[in-house]
């Protein structure tokens, strides 16, 4: 491996540190954070919808950004719109804010996310490239969600116990001020390599020449538009199930304020992050295709969310959600090697923002609705419920295998 390539992994590799770090802070109480700010159930998932219709809106305009002012740029923008979009929920938490309010503001956050995803992983891709790296994918990807999981099992872990001990509002201070430390990281240490920018066009026709271009490699390309749909089924329930967790688990565990129980539940799905990255090698030895492994993950996940809310015993949920984080976490890097394996570099950005955009687009309608099964009928209820919409995207993989691409048969 090239100096300049080990250069680049530790840069992602810093970076995922820092933003994941600073994310995580507020994940394993941001449902409960909005539950004390005067929502209820309905109105907190409704608030977690416009965070992800701001992904909707956003996603192709900032992957055309990152297609065309660079990846680094999008990144800079990304970081900056989060730390700012951050303080201000924590303004309108003091404040109790109306629903409308939370709207914008989650709107905002989406944005921040959206000058990430992509973004991201197309400079890593062409970075990587332009740095004679020979290794596959999936080892810099599994290196990555390692330190993923660990970030987000320690400030997890840690937003719990400093909203158990403070306030709940402390640990969107900490998530400022971790994001401030990833906008300087990536300033100094980021660059384009790889792929060069192009600032002279015009935006609007840019954006049309980018979009139809992406959509004849993401939408338009079989394989990918089968992936993406199999997202859109499963996103909004993924995001559900993991928020719901804070809330649901202090309803099994007994004590509603036992605000480091509720970090509990992202350390667990952190934990098997760090776990699925560790045996990302040895997992693609156990199939000869990619869609293979991403079947079988879909219906584990499915099986383990239905019987998360079929159970009323704490220690048998955690144990179920140990099992669902571990078939979300295994898919993730198997996923993203075969979606790279059909995308030209010239809008990887682009279709992965396009990719990104169909899970979000999910959560838009899914969220509210569950949560409002929440309210009405339990949160038994609406996992229950969650299992079967993440089963409707299991056609969507079946219809990926049969493409046969190139990217889906796994060579070592």
């Amino acid at each position: 491996m090239t100096e300049q390539a080990k250069l680049v992994q530790r840069t992602y590799l810093l970076l995922t540190l820092l933003s994941t770090l600073a994310a995580s802070f507020i994940w394993g109480i941001n449902t409960l954070f909005l539950l004390d700010a005067g929502l209820n159930n309905a109105e907190a998932f409704a608030a977690n919808a416009f965070f992800t219709a701001g992904m909707v809106i956003f996603e192709i305009p900032t992957g055309v950004v990152a297609d065309t002012w660079g990846r680094r740029t999008s990144y800079l923008l990304g970081a900056a719109t989060l730390l700012v979009s951050t303080l201000v929920y924590f303004a309108m938490w003091r404040a109790h804010a109306p629903l409308w309010g939370w709207a914008i503001a989650s709107v905002f956050i989406g944005l921040g996310f959206t000058f990430f995803s992509g973004a991201t992983e197309a400079w890593l891709v062409d970075a990587l490239a332009f740095s004679g790296f020979k290794e596959n994918l999936e080892s810099v990807l599994a290196r990555g969600q390692i330190v993923g999981g660990a970030a987000m099992l320690t400030g997890s872990v840690a937003g719990g116990f400093v909203a158990q001990m403070t306030s709940l509002g402390v640990p969107y201070i900490l998530r400022s001020i971790l994001l401030g430390l990833t906008l300087v990281a990536a300033f100094f240490l980021m660059r384009d390599l790889g792929f060069s920018p192009d600032r002279g066009k015009r935006p609007l026709d840019e954006v049309r020449r980018v979009l139809r271009a992406s959509l004849d490699n993401g939408w338009r390309n079989p394989p990918a538009r089968w992936l993406m749909l199999a997202a859109f089924c499963a996103g909004g329930v993924d995001i559900f199930a993991f928020y719901a967790l804070q809330p649901y688990l202090l309803e099994l565990y007994g004590d509603q304020r036992a605000f480091g129980i509720a970090g509990l539940a992202a350390a667990i799905v952190a934990g098997t992050e760090m776990v699925a990255g560790v045996t990302a090698p040895l997992v693609r030895r156990w199939f000869a295709r990619r869609t293979h492994a991403l079947i079988l993950a879909s219906l584990a996940g499915s099986a383990s969310l239905a019987l998360i809310g079929w159970t009323s015993s704490f220690p048998v949920a955690i144990a179920l959600l140990v099992v669902w984080g571990m078939t979300f976490s295994v898919s993730v890097p198997i996923r993203q090697a075969y979606l790279n394996g059909i995308i030209p570099s010239a809008q990887r950005a682009t279709v992965l923002s396009f990719d990104n955009l169909m899970a979000s687009a999910g959560g838009v309608a899914a969220q509210p609705a569950l949560g409002r099964v929440a309210d009405v009928s339990g949160y038994s209820s609406a996992y229950l419920v969650s299992a079967a919409i993440q089963m409707t995207a299991l056609p969507f993989l079946l219809l990926a295998r049969r493409q046969d691409a190139p990217s889906d048969r796994i060579e070592e």
